[in-house]
């Protein structure tokens, strides 16, 4: 299997070095490029075809909100992006989870739980921290009212999957905890994207807390 492929994105050049160099260590993740602006992201995706844009949400010129957004609007098959933050309460990060990215990182976080993030997000696993995106949500004016998210019809099995991707469990992880196959949990979680039209498992996640219809420990 070829390594995982990676851009990382951030306007200082020390965090992009380091990040460049615990990467380096990984014998199935390998960075294809850096850029220091959300301005360079789309052009550098369509010549590199990175899986993965590890992409900073605070930069002084195009953020990597608007860098998401663009990449989720002019690519039919965008990569994955995972933004990396200084503060886990930052607004920026719930704003980039709103427009496509699959999960966030802190740039504290130790070398070995940013490669397993990668990894996990290179296999449509996400990579979330629920007490803040219950806070965020939380702290959001005009949520939808207490109840399932949206009006999508989900079934009691697919409340169920989703109440467990709220908590941060993997695929895997439900299945062992539903007592079902893997398959079983993937073709739930695909139903559940499609009705309540969320581009992936993250977006999903973010209706359940902003509906309150999940919350931490809930």
């Amino acid at each position: 299997m070829s390594p995982v492929s990676v851009l990382v994105v951030d306007d200082d050049e020390l965090t992009r070095t380091g990040l460049r160099a615990l990467l380096s260590t990984e014998d199935d993740l390998t960075v294809v490029g850096e850029a220091a602006d959300g301005s360079q992201v789309l052009p550098m995706v369509v010549e590199l075809r990175p899986d993965i844009v590890l992409m900073d949400v605070r930069m002084p010129g195009m953020d990597g909100i608007t860098a998401t957004r663009l990449l989720r609007r002019e690519l039919p098959e965008p990569p994955k992006v995972v933004v990396i933050t200084t503060f886990e309460n930052d607004e920026y990060v719930y704003d980039a989870l709103h427009a496509g990215a699959s999960g966030f990182l802190l740039k504290r976080a130790r070398s070995a739980q940013i490669a397993h993030a990668l990894r996990l997000i290179a296999t449509g696993e996400s990579v979330l921290f629920p007490d803040t995106i219950r806070r965020l949500a939380a702290a959001r004016p005009g949520r939808p009212p207490n109840g399932s998210p949206g009006s999508a019809p989900l079934t009691g099995r697919e409340l169920d999957v989703l109440r467990l991707m709220a908590s941060g469990l993997s695929n895997l992880d439900i299945a062992g905890r539903l007592y079902v196959s893997l398959e079983t949990v993937k073709t739930h979680v695909g139903n559940i994207l499609a009705k309540l039209g969320a581009d992936n498992r993250t977006q999903a996640v973010v209706m359940a807390y902003e509906s309150g219809f999940v919350t931490p420990g809930g």
